[in-house]
């Protein structure tokens, strides 16, 4: 099944750049990344709501082969909620990917299982197609919790999700212990956890969701790793976090090859 999944590499720029600054990464991207790797590889450029509509302009009117992601959304359509950004302003924007459930969002901001999961409801609602961060911490991991762990946020990610809708999912296993450290999972171990995540798919969905969902791997994705992990069989990705800002690492990450 795996060879059916094309791989899909996402760019997480975070609370990074401005819009001008978006415009000249994509440019300088587009210089980089020929149209033969746009076909092999989904490329998916998620930059700060600031820049969603400058980044939209370029890749339509430069007819760039790249997709675009928000970094978060709020799971209402509109309302008295300051500072939000709702699914249909996405949709108008032509964003095709939301990131939801990274770990700084659910870290730093307090975001628990139950607003992620009414979060993808919302966003797969809309037509756009999820990027559903899951992990564990350090602590966790020490502990030997990585499956339970991970196992209870997919499970919880997905309450209330049709089978339809989950088979246009994307998932990205995101070890929080290496998320900006520097350090980073074994493939072996990624591509153990992966499983774990396709189980709990096949359980709730069957078996042929759980092979059409493609699993990314998110944890210090640099130039000097990302072949390692694209040559685990279940590793179909990366969503890729401070590489993504330099458009030549980035290049180099979606040429893994």
């Amino acid at each position: 099944m795996a060879e059916e999944r094309r791989p899909i590499i996402a760019a997480n720029w975070k609370m990074n750049k401005t819009h001008l600054e978006a415009i000249q990464s994509v440019q300088k991207l587009s210089y980089l990344v020929d149209s033969r790797d746009a076909e092999r590889v989904e490329i998916v450029i998620c930059p700060p709501f600031t820049a969603l509509r400058s980044v939209q302009t370029l890749l339509d009117s430069d007819k760039l082969p790249y997709g675009l992601g928000a970094q978060d959304v709020y799971p209402e359509e509109a309302g008295a909620f300051t500072g939000e950004v709702s699914p249909p302003m996405l949709v108008a924007l032509k964003v095709g990917f939301v990131i939801v459930g990274h770990s700084e969002r659910r870290q730093l901001f307090g975001e628990d299982d139950t607003v992620v999961n009414k979060k993808i409801r919302a966003v797969v609602k809309s037509g756009m197609t999820p990027i559903v961060c899951v992990g564990e911490t350090l602590e966790e991991r020490d502990a030997g919790g990585t499956e339970s762990r991970v196992s209870q946020q997919v499970k919880r990610a997905f309450a209330d999700v049709t089978t339809e809708q989950a088979a246009t999912c994307v998932i990205a296993y995101e070890p929080i212990w290496a998320i900006g450290t520097g350090r980073n999972a074994e493939p072996a171990d990624a591509g153990a956890v992966v499983q774990v995540i396709r189980s709990v798919l096949a359980d709730r969905f069957g078996d042929e969701v759980a092979g059409r969902v493609r699993v990314q791997y998110g944890g210090s994705v640099k130039p000097g790793n990302i072949r390692e992990f694209m040559a685990h069989p279940e590793i179909d990705g990366a969503l890729v976090g401070g590489a993504s800002l330099d458009p030549e690492d980035f290049a180099l990450i979606v040429k893994y090859r």
